[in-house]
């Protein structure tokens, strides 16, 4: 039979080099080119101007039941962001103003779930980031219906691996696992480099918006 928790180690927490560079990066901007790893547009942030990076650790629960989530909240550490996967439910608001408070006092970044939560006021108020799927007065309660912690997870649509990094702002969720983080923030941070001298240029009126991309050429060539 198989057991009703699973409990996995906690994973390695990402290097803070790498963390370093993806501070300095937005999600939006590496969607320019990466597909994979955004969660979908659902999972919004509910409080304004946040951007962490961290290290994903990972929860699935089911339905009416946080037995998990609230022991969870016990074994976090700073610089973890917890993923909660509701495994399809989006009746139930399986965090609140106490899970808030108790993520808070672990240290931990931040908090994302595929899902509604609760308590809005309580979230803003401890300045907890958070990205979820909503608000929902309906809560969970301690029904002990089992789960599992630090496994392979789906947020949003995005396959979340205990250990991956975690990049969120205002415009989403991306997850990158460790092999790829590094390059993609150093990527990031020459394409933004080069996007703000562009700006600076057409704000200046040195050269036009469709000029510097090659749209206005494709326009003219196909008139």
């Amino acid at each position: 039979m198989l057991p009703k928790y699973v409990v996995n180690p906690m994973p390695a927490q990402c290097s803070s080099e790498v963390v370093d560079l993806l501070s300095g990066v937005e999600t939006a901007t590496i969607g320019h080119w990466r597909l994979m790893g955004f969660c979908n547009r659902r999972i919004q942030p509910m409080l304004r101007g946040k951007h962490v990076v961290g290290t994903a650790v990972t929860l699935a629960i089911a339905g009416p039941d946080s037995t998990l989530l609230h022991h969870a909240a016990g074994l976090l550490r700073p610089g973890d962001i917890l993923l909660v996967d509701r495994l399809g439910d989006d009746r139930y608001a399986c965090w609140g103003g106490g899970v808030t408070a108790a993520v808070k006092a672990s240290g931990a970044t931040a908090g994302v779930v595929d899902g509604p939560v609760t308590d809005l006021a309580e979230i803003e108020e401890s300045d907890l980031p958070m990205w979820a799927a909503g608000i929902a007065p309906i809560t969970t309660r301690l029904y002990d219906l089992g789960g599992r912690m630090n496994v392979p997870v789906s947020i949003g649509g995005a396959v979340v691996q205990p250990g991956d990094y975690v990049l969120a702002d205002e415009s989403g969720v991306l997850v990158l696992p460790a092999a790829e983080a590094e390059a993609e923030a150093r990527r990031a941070l020459e394409v933004q480099a080069r996007g703000k001298a562009n700006e600076a240029m057409i704000r200046k009126r040195e050269v036009k918006l469709g000029e510097r991309s090659g749209a206005s050429a494709k326009v003219e060539a196909g008139l």
